[in-house]
């Protein structure tokens, strides 16, 4: 929902580092095994009681997957790189909640699975809509220039980002902010199903 709101915010600056980053010799697939490395350490030291600590890899992390895209503009882009992007986003994702539950697996299990499983089901819609709009040459550009088709939903990106920062900055309520978040991520992909339901039904077959 923020995304598209913070673009034309954050990509004149972007394009700029990534200009430099690539007259550098920086690669896009390396920036973006770099935010990979940078997120999952994060979760690592999350794991590990550092919670407060792991913001500072975790935001880390998210420019590098910022600039990703901003180095790939100023040299290549190219289909793999788009994939191993979004790839290594949903791995961040995941590993997140995941540390939460290590932490302490009594007061995180079961809010922390249901979490994991509305990120599943989320991404699961989000790139299902985005392989059939591939099928019919649907483009945007709300979100930047992007290799997948970016549907816009209640929750993206941004939200998800603020939600790790608040997890961390307030850990004792994991388990209340997991319910929440989780069933914000159910009714965003419930929603996105809807919009799909109408773009791609045919008109002439049967609702």
């Amino acid at each position: 929902m923020l995304d598209a709101r913070i673009r034309p915010l954050i990509d004149p600056p972007l394009d700029a580092a990534g200009r430099m980053l690539a007259n550098w010799g920086a690669t896009p697939n390396a920036v973006t095994l770099l935010g990979l490395l940078l997120g999952l350490l994060s979760a690592a030291m999350i794991a590990w009681g550092l919670v407060l600590w792991a913001l500072v890899p975790l935001l880390a992390s998210r420019l590098a997957d910022g600039l990703d895209g901003a180095v790939a503009r100023a040299s290549r882009k190219t289909d793999f790189g788009g994939y191993l992007d979004i790839a290594c986003d949903f791995l961040f994702y995941g590993a997140v909640p995941l540390a939460f539950v290590l932490l302490d697996p009594a007061a995180n299990g079961v809010a922390g699975a249901f979490l994991l499983a509305a990120f599943y089901f989320n991404g699961t819609s989000f790139l299902g809509f985005a392989i059939l709009a591939e099928k019919r040459g649907m483009e945007t550009a709300a979100q930047g220039s992007k290799s997948l088709y970016f549907s816009n939903g209640l929750l993206e990106g941004t939200e998800t980002i603020v939600f790790f920062i608040i997890l961390c900055l307030f850990e004792t309520h994991f388990a209340a902010l997991a319910w929440i978040f989780g069933t914000l991520c159910y009714l965003t992909a419930v929603l996105r199903l809807w919009a799909a339901r109408g773009i791609f039904t045919d008109r002439k077959e049967t609702p």
